[in-house]
């Protein structure tokens, strides 16, 4: 009777350890993950809220590499728009970057975010910089 009740315990200890591996679970707070430079220099940057071990903010952004956040203005010369076609392809990977974004804060899940065409080295970037800021959300 002992060897059996010994042996239930330790089976039912194995189980309790084993169901848990698998799951990642993540701190609140904020954090911070940034990706590695592109061929030109430039950079990724995200920020992610996690409230009840769950993604509910993430913001994204790219930087030139002087530092400039590629915004509205990304493409442009000295304020114009001097390449309509640079300009136009600039601004789908700045609308790509809110989309990776939107995209994570509402499923969580990075193998669920969509590769825009044309924004690939943008979605690389998020990839990168959001997996850094949850190795900070570690539990």
């Amino acid at each position: 009777m002992k060897r059996r009740t010994l042996y239930c315990g330790v089976l039912f200890t194995v189980i309790a350890l084993f169901s848990g591996c698998g799951k990642q679970g993540y701190k609140d707070g904020l954090y911070s993950g940034r990706s590695g430079e592109d061929d030109t220099g430039a950079w990724g940057e995200v920020t992610i809220t996690i409230t009840g071990g769950r993604t509910t903010d993430c913001r994204f952004i790219t930087r030139q590499k002087d530092g400039t956040v590629k915004d509205e203005n990304y493409g442009k010369v000295n304020g114009e728009i001097s390449n309509r076609d640079f300009y136009d392809k600039a601004q789908l990977a700045v609308r790509a970057m809110a989309q990776y974004a939107r995209q994570y804060q509402e499923t969580g899940d990075l193998k669920k975010i969509d590769a825009v065409s044309g924004a690939t080295i943008a979605y690389n970037q998020f990839l990168e910089a959001v997996e850094n800021a949850l190795e900070q959300a570690k539990r």
